[in-house]
């Protein structure tokens, strides 16, 4: 081992919600695992999240550790223990979490300058960072959690706003600038890139942020999306390295997790590629009227399923519709109802999985592309559509659902999609028609790349060396200049 003079100290910054923090965490444990000095800096209540994996990496002799904060909560008026986007339970507790993560900025900073690091990997959302890092004299990384595809969608309707002056909403546009004909409308783009608000004035931060920053890391591998990776180093003109899938890539050689034997056994007694798996990430609210589609729709296709359903407190008709539905697939052997938390690599994993139903967040659609598995696509918010165009009109892997509004936090009765279509998007993609069968083969080739990629000589391995090895190089030249 290097002395430990001579080792990499890297800080790493997640952002407070699972889609940002899990991948941030992932690839903090891949440094520490190839030999760099590793501190997480979060609150307490994230912390805890991720504890059982930094312990276990820490015994197994990697050097990890996670540095904790203290979360406003009293200050911005939230029960303790409410420190992740996820916990918010509306959109007026969203906010308390949201300036209670921004106050977080003295406390970050402060141990920054205890912690010396050589270089610091920030989330998107601590534009601020490439200030603190100039100051130390090391370089920040901006890890984006997300798609170059989507990054480079972004950018280019920023720029050249296609969307404006169109005769309705939902009439569709192409997306200018990019190498695919990609159509969407604008519905189906974020409100704050067709309104001026104060988000889309702190993204013009985090933007400028960006261009300031040494490099980009993504959760993304050079075979899925090269043609978008080249297109964002020559759009932004800063380096990126793409070291991913992280998840499957920190937790290859993990044993299997604990699971309820009763799942277990209803897969196992399913035929191969016959079960559809239903989740709709951390952050999606649905209405009661479109749960009562989507168990319809499921229904009626005819498909074994499983679904994720979040337990909503106070929802006593939701809860009792599912309750009886849950007996009904019970009975028919037909379906599998989970609530709240389920083994999702572990389920994907499994022969019988044929496919996914999926909002389109990019950890999930890496986790189940790393296991070869074509989707279902129901987008929601931020830059899911996006995600979704990838999926469907470039990469051929996916079939949508026909979602058509970009709402945060909760579908309303209008936008709802009818369970006829499910039912529909659900048979063509778990069919047996050459359509469906030429989907499968491609998500299974992607599959065999994505594995390759995070293996010793693969391109995700490489890139993930290279940088380290260009950030030890960096350390050693200010050393030089200090002593000079």
């Amino acid at each position: 081992m290097e002395s430990q003079s001579h080792k990499l100290n890297v800080i790493f910054l997640p952002y407070l919600t699972p889609g940002h923090m899990n991948p941030v965490v992932d690839t903090a444990r891949l440094f520490a695992k190839y030999g760099v000095n590793v501190t997480i800096i979060t609150t307490q209540a994230n912390a805890l999240l991720f504890k059982k994996a930094i312990d276990s990496d820490f015994s197994s002799g990697y050097s990890i550790k996670t540095s904790v904060i203290q979360f406003p909560s009293a200050q911005v008026g939230l029960p303790d223990g409410i420190e992740n986007v996820k916990d918010g339970t509306s959109l007026e507790m969203l906010g308390k979490i949201s300036h209670g993560i921004s106050m977080l900025q003295d406390q970050i900073e402060t141990l920054f300058q205890d912690l010396q690091p050589d270089c610091i990997v920030s989330d998107m959302f601590y534009p601020w960072t490439v200030e603190s890092a100039a100051k130390l004299g090391v370089p920040r990384i901006y890890y984006y959690s997300s798609s170059y595809f989507s990054s480079c969608c972004a950018h280019f309707i920023r720029k050249y706003k296609p969307h404006e002056n169109l005769v309705s909403d939902s009439q569709l546009f192409s997306i200018p600038g990019i190498p695919h004909d990609i159509e969407i409308s604008s519905l189906q783009l974020e409100e704050w890139s067709k309104t001026g608000n104060e988000f889309s004035n702190f993204l013009n931060v985090i933007y400028e942020s960006e261009s300031k920053s040494y490099g980009t890391l993504y959760n993304s591998f050079q075979e899925l999306e090269s043609d978008y990776e080249q297109l964002y180093k020559r759009t932004l003109g800063i380096k990126a390295w793409s070291a991913g899938p992280v998840s499957i890539w920190i937790n290859k050689d993990e044993g299997n997790i604990s699971v309820d034997s009763e799942l277990l056994n209803w897969l196992n007694s399913k035929l191969n590629d016959s079960v559809l798996y239903v989740s709709f990430g951390s952050l999606t609210r649905l209405c009661y009227a479109q749960i009562v589609e989507i168990a319809h729709g499921l229904e009626n296709s005819g498909h074994n399923f499983i679904w994720v359903v979040r337990k909503k407190d106070g929802d006593e008709g939701e809860n009792s519709f599912l309750q009886d539905f849950e007996k009904r697939m019970k009975e028919n052997q037909k379906g599998y109802l989970i609530w709240n938390w389920a083994p999702q690599l572990l389920i994907l994993d499994h022969p019988s999985t044929g496919g996914i139903v999926t909002h389109c967040g990019w950890n999930s659609i890496l986790e189940s592309l790393s296991v070869g598995l074509p989707m279902i696509t129901w987008p929601m918010f931020a830059e899911q559509f996006y995600n979704e165009k990838l999926l469907v009109d470039v990469l051929k892997i996916g079939v949508s659902v026909g979602s058509k509004v970009n709402k945060f936090w909760s579908t309303g009765e209008d936008e709802k999609v009818k369970r006829e279509e499910i039912a529909k998007a659900v048979t063509v993609l778990m069919g047996s028609e050459e359509e469906s069968i030429q989907m499968r083969q491609r998500a299974r080739k992607l599959g065999d790349a994505a594995k390759k990629s995070i293996e010793d000589g693969g391109s995700s391995y490489n890139n993930l060396m290279q940088l380290i090895d260009e950030l030890k190089s960096l350390k050693i030249s200010r050393g030089i200049e200090k002593t000079n």
